[in-house]
């Protein structure tokens, strides 16, 4: 069974940076996409960036311009670089593989945003 193991979070002032690493426990084949996700209390999880196998890359409005994910396939990990944190930013991230056959979810690492 894969696991994906997260860290990197913490507290940080606002106009802070954080980067969110997230790696599996083995090798991961026919990867489709590598997504993270938060949630902050009462809210719905959401999507906040992901990249496709090819590098495309998407991110939710909120974080453009701040946020960038990148990955390295050869270490099967995905990466979120957090630029000029916001308090609003404050959540639980988590990290989503899915491949052509199953979807992975990591446990989440907390990210708090003091103003």
């Amino acid at each position: 069974q894969v696991q994906l193991v997260e860290s990197g979070g913490g507290l940080v002032q606002a106009g802070g940076s954080l980067r969110l690493s997230c790696a599996a426990s083995r090798s991961i084949f026919n990867i489709y996409t590598m997504d993270w996700y938060r949630q902050a209390p009462g809210n719905k999880r959401e999507l906040v960036a992901s990249i496709t196998s090819g590098g495309t890359t998407n991110y939710a409005d909120s974080v453009k311009g701040r946020f960038t994910i990148s990955r390295d396939n050869a270490k099967n990990t995905v990466y979120l670089q957090m630029n000029n944190l916001k308090p609003e930013d404050t959540a639980v991230y988590y990290c989503r593989i899915t491949t052509n056959q199953a979807l992975y979810w990591g446990q989440g690492t907390q990210v708090t945003v003091s103003s």
